[in-house]
């Protein structure tokens, strides 16, 4: 089997990357009931009920239960291919600011000498998601998102990845050594420090809800920034808990304009990386010619 060998390697500028959940974090509802269901003729709540009660009684992850209803529900209503499910991605409406976003806090962060990298972490469809307007623009390095493998008609035929909210965590070490192919097992080689990418500490998660929880943790934990998300229309009670837990860092209103509270928490999270990767590599420097100076050393 052919090893992979499009791996990322750490560059000259320290790099920040931020991660996003997608359903209720960049778009105010789940990407399949914004069109999808409705055109299966399905009522949106009876069909995550009838998908829950698939997942329970048959001991069944509940994103392959959710896929697997999406696939079943499509015979004799329409067919399910890539571009089909591309296209149900191009009408997912998303919050106020996010067309805009990820090009600006890029160039925001150029400016104080941080490379910006944007990347989806989300149980939802990548297909979808590549549909929509944002990552048709190229908002994002890479989208790791629940898939299907589609046979030579183009059907969807069988689960290709299937991410649910602990399998995310994968993703998290993928990005820090820069191991972005999902088949190049090396993400679990040892890195020594000064070959990591993105260390956990220039890490950020956007997520909103419990099944968000894992990663967030994992980016607390290593010193990064974890962020809850909420619909003002919501309210924020569910994030606040998450933030009483220990669970997230911040919390703010899903509005991602400029000047809103989340583009002023980015932009802070960028000067403090600017400012502690300084510090850092100066670290790194002065260790590296100490030792040297004394090989035999520990």
């Amino acid at each position: 089997m052919s090893q992979p060998t499009s791996r990322r390697v750490r560059e000259e500028l320290p790099v920040l990357a931020i991660c996003y959940d997608f359903d209720k974090t960049l778009s105010p509802d789940n990407m399949q009931a914004q069109g999808y269901i409705q055109d299966v003729g399905y009522d949106v709540e009876r069909f995550w009920e009838e998908s829950d009660i698939l997942a329970r009684e048959n001991g069944m992850d509940s994103n392959l239960a959710y896929m697997f209803k999406m696939v079943e529900e499509a015979e004799g209503n329409l067919v399910l291919t890539r571009s089909a499910l591309e296209s149900y991605g191009a009408r997912v409406a998303l919050y106020p600011g996010v067309e805009e976003w990820f090009e600006r806090i890029r160039a925001f962060g150029k400016e104080h000498g941080v490379k910006v990298e944007h990347y989806i972490l989300s149980s939802g469809l990548k297909e979808m998601i590549e549909g929509t307007s944002i990552a048709k623009a190229g908002a994002f390095e890479a989208i790791f998102a629940s898939s299907f493998y589609f046979n030579h008609r183009g059907t969807a035929k069988w689960p290709a990845q299937a991410i649910n909210y602990t399998s995310k965590t994968q993703f998290l070490f993928r990005i820090e050594k820069g191991v972005l192919d999902v088949n190049d097992n090396g993400v679990n080689e040892f890195f020594p420090k000064d070959k990591i990418r993105v260390p956990f500490r220039n890490m950020v998660y956007l997520g909103d809800s419990d099944t968000d929880i894992p990663c967030m943790k994992l980016v607390n934990t290593y010193g990064g920034h974890s962020i809850g998300v909420y619909d003002p229309a919501s309210g924020r009670e569910k994030v606040q808990r998450l933030l009483r837990e220990n669970r997230v860092r911040y919390i703010a209103p899903a509005d991602y304009r400029e000047g809103e509270e989340l583009d002023s928490l980015l932009k802070a999270i960028i000067l403090k990386t600017s400012a502690n990767e300084l510090l850092e590599r100066r670290h790194e420097r002065d260790l590296a010619e100490a030792l040297a100076a004394h090989p035999d050393s520990e």
